[in-house]
């Protein structure tokens, strides 16, 4: 194979970032060549407007296909855009660009976590908003509500009419709420996903926590 050829089937393929709650990895596919398998790869990022590209170094000559960028790009409201490149028997392909991405506008955010607790013909439900990997001077971690205006979405699917029909309880900001006038007898799964107005974005489900109250 020439060099140019070879250049051109080990460049890497679909470079894009993936992010959820902050957590940020670049992922790129190898070339279409069957010796891309061996390839090495150069990560390298940098700050929409800036000239000079940084490498990153822990993503410099690896053979895995993705990169941990969560340090790099911490500052959520800037716009980044990384590159990567590939080598095989000291041939280099060109780099291959990622799109602009913007932590603050693209991390997906996870569910809540979702505890149930069942007390007398009610149901108290606790949430918890998912965290980012970001930590405050005493080192606990800065939840996603500090980031957005987030709202807790609560559904409760009563199994013995529809295990897939999702009822809407509650959609607020409290911690804690209390779902009350449940059928004793009848099991029923509670669901929560975080809700963000302003972006109309909702994260995925929570696991289905599930509970049955006691017939007197």
């Amino acid at each position: 194979m020439e060099n140019q050829d070879l250049q051109d089937s080990i460049k890497p393929q679909k470079v894009e970032f993936h992010s959820l709650n902050f957590n940020t990895t670049l992922h790129w596919q190898p070339g279409w060549a069957r010796e891309a398998r061996d390839a090495l790869y150069f990560v390298q990022y940098k700050v929409y407007g800036q000239t000079t590209w940084q490498n990153k170094d822990e993503c410099w000559g690896i053979s895995s296909h993705v990169c941990d960028l969560t340090h790099e790009t911490s500052d959520i409201q800037e716009p980044y855009y990384s590159r990567v490149r590939a080598a095989l028997a000291g041939v280099y392909s060109n780099w291959s660009l990622s799109c602009r991405f913007t932590p603050w506008r693209e991390t997906m955010i996870g569910p809540p976590m979702v505890t149930v607790v069942h007390s007398n013909k009610s149901v108290i439900v606790k949430l918890q908003a998912p965290h980012s990997p970001y930590k405050r001077k005493r080192g606990s971690k800065i939840p996603m509500t500090n980031y957005y205006d987030l709202l807790y979405q609560v559904f409760i699917i009563n199994n013995f009419l529809d295990e897939q029909h999702r009822v809407l309880v509650y959609e607020g900001k409290e911690k804690v709420i209390k779902i009350q006038d449940l059928r004793p007898g009848v099991s029923y799964c509670i669901v929560a996903k975080m809700y963000m107005p302003m972006l109309d974005h909702s994260s995925a489900y929570s696991s289905r926590q599930c509970t049955m109250l006691q017939k007197a």
